[in-house]
């Protein structure tokens, strides 16, 4: 037996070798350093494509942590200029705001209030960081006594009534400030109600990106949390979309394109890759994904029972959306992604 043993053992090492000779193509070789790593890597990210999330209240020097958003805050509009320098230390250049009024109607006239909380913190940032880009999330959740993303006629939202008042919340973010437009109500034809009314006054170099891709999640309980805006009744369900559905959110996007929108928005990031590919093939403007509040804080949360390592899994997590096709990327942890790209973990 042991001779036998020897004999095969020769024989397997023959066989080796001229496999050896014979195995030209080694993808392995483009993986032995660090430095060849970076130098043939597909996917990169800049900081450049990073939006900040960031939460904006009435009161003064309020900084009130949300307890299902570990790390993230509401900010009276004072307090949200030093979280803006923060941000723009580390290179990050882009937020989105969304606006936590006192005061909320059945027709969420908050939104659109040239002295409500969001128009107060655009002016404000536009006053002390001119060189900050400023993104207005168009919406009515935060501000209506219902909860629900426009104009209700009994129990339903009526998709045509909201238009409107759509238009008019994108005007008002644009005048208090917004350089940019991001409507996330999911109305059919809200971007050609708000192309419209911004042509029509003055502002036809005002981007639109649109929450295009947006489907009825899970992961935006946090943020539910954080802005208070859960419905009062029913689910979103008939303007959001169904997440069983991949073709639906092409016909989504390439119908936004048509109606003058010029990012489009995939949401969530974290379980919707697919969307984000197939979105990313069909149009030909870039595609924005959103990793949302539900992504960030399982994250954390595994990240504090000591399950995961917190700062490789955010890595991995955005160079995935990346990798599926999105040019810009919006995330809580925007600031500690700077952070990993300025260190070379990831970049």
């Amino acid at each position: 037996m042991r001779g036998s043993g020897l004999r095969k053992s020769a024989y397997t090492q023959g066989k080796e070798s001229e496999l050896a000779m014979e195995m030209t193509k080694r993808p392995r070789r483009l993986r032995y350093g660090e430095t060849l790593r970076k130098m043939v890597r597909e996917t990169r990210i800049d900081k450049s494509s990073l939006v900040y999330p960031m939460f904006v209240m009435e009161g003064e020097n309020v900084k009130e942590e949300i307890p299902s958003l570990e790390g993230q805050y509401r900010y009276s509009v004072d307090q949200c200029l030093y979280k803006a320098e923060e941000l723009l230390k580390a290179g990050v250049d882009k937020v989105i705001l969304f606006g936590i009024p006192d005061h909320k109607d059945e027709v969420g006239s908050g939104a659109y209030d040239e002295n409500g909380i969001v128009q107060k913190g655009f002016r404000a940032l536009c006053s002390h960081f001119p060189e900050m880009y400023l993104i207005g999330d168009v919406c009515m959740c935060e501000y209506t006594s219902h909860g629900h993303c426009g104009i209700l006629k009994e129990k339903e939202v009526d998709n045509d009534t909201t238009l409107d008042y759509l238009a008019r919340i994108a005007l008002s973010q644009v005048e208090a400030g917004a350089d940019m437009v991001a409507p996330s109500d999911m109305m059919d034809g809200r971007v050609g109600a708000i192309r419209r009314k911004l042509d029509e006054n003055g502002h036809e170099t005002t981007p639109i990106m649109s929450y295009a891709v947006k489907y009825a999640s899970a992961f935006y309980g946090p943020f539910r949390d954080a802005a208070g805006s859960a419905p009062a009744f029913g689910d979103r369900k008939s303007y959001q979309m169904d997440f069983h559905n991949r073709r639906e959110g092409v016909k989504e996007a390439l119908l936004d394109v048509e109606e003058g929108a010029d990012i489009i928005m995939v949401k969530p990031a974290m379980a919707f890759g697919d969307v984000i590919r197939d979105v990313r093939e069909a149009v030909n403007v870039p595609i924005a994904s959103y990793s949302v509040s539900g992504e960030y804080a399982m994250i954390k949360a595994a990240a504090k029972m000591g399950w995961i390592d917190e700062e490789r899994i955010m890595c991995e997590a955005a160079v995935s959306a990346f990798r599926a096709g999105s040019d810009i990327y919006l995330t809580y942890y925007a600031q500690e992604l700077a952070g990993c790209i300025d260190r070379g973990i990831i970049g």
